[in-house]
């Protein structure tokens, strides 16, 4: 389901305010929700997680929601430290003195692997590595190594890293311009996206060594764009505009790499859009398990796709909603995709910005005021379907009383 469905559109301890307030929402994944994982065990699956949970507080962790087994996973949404022993991390007895989070979680997955392998009984693992969110943090010898590397780029300094006001400042107390990070040279953060792809490939070879490879899907995302504009601003997302945040491609299109054997082949590449919300219904589908469609009601299967990337198939659009000042210094918005145009409304005052994708990757140019036909109709299927999933809006600002327009 669309985050608006359920009234989860912010991380559940996120109350900023700016202008205005931020729409009311939900603070835990209600119980009443059939889970991915619920939907497997009903079809003889065993269950596990490891890592990132972040949907509410005890009573509303892992094993409340489908899974039988939790490694780390709790209300918190990032470790205070990488370094065991972890600080914040529940459900995960510390290790040695040092142990790095990210290949401790690889190592849990690996012994559920190896369990599983002894097992007659299909399984999920859903790693969900809190790599590569804040603190930013890396092992020693990987950070030289990157360092290093800056050196001999010469671009070991911060000249030409950044682009003061590329973004504009939304927040209205803030002083200064909004800063965006434009080069690749951050060290500590190559150290931990290495760390994490040297985890994520011990978990598939022990997965080929279990002689399981060809008998398991293998589906990689992420949860959302690099962090360009706040908190040490350590990744730069061009071409793509803007980071995590904001709704711009930089903030909301992220890389989703999918292996299944003996259907998918290997090397294929697939531009057709699709949304995280369609991964329920895709995978009911490759287990042979009956489809739920009350509950994964704004999903759809991209099955097709994994059988043929050149398959007709169009998923109609793709909606987004975020009525919320975000830690980033995204503005407040929603959004709609029909094919390759994407129209996004401020929600502070309603205007309009529209890009067409397939010719202007990184929505340079706002063809709001060349297609004024296109944003009427695609603002009018956007003010639809909010009213449909009664989508929250801003409120008033709490001291000031500043009031936000009313828009659908």
């Amino acid at each position: 389901k669309y985050p608006a469905r359920t009234d989860t559109t912010n991380y559940f301890s996120g109350r900023r305010s700016e202008t205005f307030d931020a729409a009311q929402f939900e603070t835990q994944m209600a119980l009443d929700e059939v889970t991915l994982a619920e939907a497997l065990k009903e079809g003889g699956y065993r269950t596990f997680f490891a890592g990132k949970w972040h949907l509410g507080p005890q009573g509303h962790w892992p094993t409340d929601q489908g899974f039988d087994i939790n490694k780390g996973g709790a209300e918190n949404g990032l470790p205070r430290s990488y370094f065991s022993p972890y600080k914040n991390v529940k459900n995960l007895p510390p290790g040695p003195e040092g142990e790095f989070l990210t290949a401790r979680l690889a190592s849990e997955a690996v012994k559920f692997l190896e369990d599983s392998a002894k097992q007659p009984d299909p399984f999920l693992l859903y790693l969900s590595f809190y790599s590569v969110h804040t603190p930013l943090q890396a092992p020693k010898r990987l950070i030289d190594k990157y360092q290093a590397k800056a050196k001999r780029l010469g671009i070991d300094g911060d000249e030409g890293s950044f682009d003061p006001g590329r973004e504009r400042q939304v927040w209205p107390d803030a002083k200064g311009d909004r800063n965006v990070r434009i080069r690749q040279d951050h060290a500590v953060y190559a150290a931990m996206v290495e760390s994490l792809d040297t985890a994520v490939g011990r978990v598939l070879k022990r997965l080929e060594e279990l002689g399981l490879k060809d008998d398991t899907a293998v589906l990689f995302m992420s949860d959302n764009g690099g962090l360009s504009t706040s908190e040490g601003l350590p990744t730069s997302n061009l071409p793509l505009r803007g980071g995590k945040g904001w709704m711009y491609e930089g903030g909301i299109r992220e890389p989703v790499v999918i292996r299944w054997p003996g259907v998918t082949a290997p090397g294929t590449r697939c531009a057709a859009p699709a949304v995280s919300t369609d991964f329920y219904p895709t995978i009911l589908e490759m287990t042979g398990q009956e489809a739920k469609p009350e509950q994964h009601v704004d999903g759809v299967s991209i099955v097709p796709l994994l059988r043929n990337p050149f398959a007709k198939f169009d998923r109609g659009p793709i909606f987004f909603h975020y009525p919320h000042y975000a830690n980033q210094g995204g503005f407040p918005s929603s959004a709609v995709r029909v094919g390759d145009l994407k129209l996004i409304q401020d929600l502070e005052d309603g205007e309009y910005e529209l890009y067409d994708l397939k010719d202007d990757i990184a929505e340079h140019n706002n063809l709001e005021q060349l297609n004024a036909d296109k944003v009427k109709e695609m603002g009018d299927l956007l003010d639809a379907w909010r009213r449909e999933v009664d989508a929250k809006p801003l409120r008033p600002h709490p001291k000031t009383g500043a009031k936000p327009p009313k828009l659908w």
